[in-house]
């Protein structure tokens, strides 16, 4: 059969910027190791007082545009951050927040404006969604997008009223499928992105790929794309569909799981999930009311945070070369050094099955290579081992001995 050859999914950010950084104090390194560019990650926000954790042991999970009657429920699955406030923030939903030891990105209205030492607001929100075409008031069609220009203003006036907190921007589908015709006149200009990348702190985007008909991988490409257009400078957040958003195509747990892995091993620094179903009835918990979903959420998520401090570390840009045994089914890997131990994560970028050869490089020795998650080993031989893939397969593979 023939075989698939491919570097570190992020080796194209190193050789593209030709960045060799030093991993800094929670991760570890091997000789001649190179580091892909990136944000750097919870360290980037000690340059707030009252933002995000600046802490290696957690990573951000959040959920789009929920009431915090359900953080409780969130929590559960390791949720514990909410990006908006329906007409909020309130005094109540805040209240709430804190009670849940929760916390929100949220407008910056009156009630926000008078809580700046809340610790329940993390940061505020620019208006979503400025890349596409704006919905006109009365509803009798679309103007264009937001001008970038407009964007920046809105940005300067937000940290001018508050500089303790970061400003997320949430960007749309147009990220992910430059050619996505909801932008309007402005499809294709993907020349804005670069300005708009320069009016959030944080950046996000959606994309909903099983809700679009579109393959599931065009998460990856999101988050390519932001990172390129942001020069590496930011976090991205990937914004998972996680529910039935139009009554007729739910996201199998399967395919869950492989856009979480896909965005993070494209380099995302953060999951959100959308949980809203519209059709035929609504529900804004969707994702919680499945119990398979809510199921494949608790487990997602807690294997995320159980590898923060790995997750939170650069990645190698030259530690691993992958060979798939079908050519046209690429797997993407992301390694990372932590603890003295090495660790590769893959996922599979199109259904279907192929068999997947890790070389790594600075390693040449044999040892069991632990799958995490999955209650099993595979062999590793001068630096080498395979495992098989099938449907948009993810495995997590941890390398702590060799000889």
């Amino acid at each position: 059969m023939p075989l698939a050859l491919t570097l570190s999914a992020c080796d194209s950010g190193a050789q593209r910027l030709g960045w060799t950084l030093d991993p800094g104090p929670n991760a570890s390194s091997l000789p001649g190791d190179t580091f892909v560019p990136w944000a750097g990650g919870p360290d980037y926000y000690r340059k707030w007082e009252h933002g995000p954790s600046p802490d290696p042991a957690t990573f951000p999970l959040s959920v789009w545009l929920q009431n915090p009657d359900n953080a409780a429920r969130y929590g559960a699955v390791g949720i514990d951050s909410f990006a908006g406030l329906w007409m909020g923030p309130t005094d109540d939903q805040l209240s709430k927040l804190r009670l849940a030891r929760a916390s929100t990105f949220c407008d910056q209205n009156a009630v926000g404006a008078a809580h700046l030492d809340d610790p329940a607001i993390a940061g505020w929100m620019q208006p979503d969604g400025p890349d596409n075409a704006q919905e006109r008031a009365d509803g009798t069609g679309y103007d264009p997008c937001v001008p970038p220009s407009d964007v920046a203003t809105s940005y300067a006036a937000l940290v001018a009223k508050d500089p303790t907190r970061p400003i997320y921007l949430g960007l749309g589908r147009g990220v992910a499928e430059t050619d996505w015709n909801g932008r309007g006149v402005c499809t294709g200009h993907v020349e804005t992105y670069p300005e708009y990348a320069k009016a959030g702190d944080l950046l996000a985007f959606h994309v909903y790929p099983r809700n679009s008909a579109l393959p599931i991988e065009v998460v990856a490409k999101g988050v390519d794309n932001l990172r390129m257009w942001a020069n590496d400078r930011k976090p991205i957040t990937a914004t998972i569909e996680a529910s039935d958003i139009d009554g007729g195509a739910r996201p199998t747990p399967a395919e869950i799981r492989a856009e979480v892995w896909m965005a993070l091993v494209h380099g995302a620094a953060g999951i959100q999930y959308f949980c809203h179903r519209f059709m035929p009835t609504f529900s804004e918990t969707d994702c919680l009311d499945d119990a398979p979903t809510a199921s494949v959420l608790a487990d997602v998520n807690g294997r995320i945070r159980a590898l923060a401090p790995v997750l939170n570390t650069p990645s190698v840009a030259n530690g691993v070369i992958v060979a798939s045994s079908t050519a046209d089914i690429p797997v993407d890997v992301m390694l990372k050094r932590q603890g003295g131990a090495t660790y590769v994560f893959a996922v599979e970028m199109r259904a279907g099955l192929t068999t997947a050869t890790f070389t790594l490089r600075a390693i040449s020795g044999s040892a069991a290579v632990d799958v995490l998650g999955e209650g099993r080993t595979v062999p590793m031989v001068g630096g080498t081992f395979s495992d098989d893939f099938a449907g948009y397969g993810v495995h997590l593979y941890r390398v702590t001995g060799s000889k």
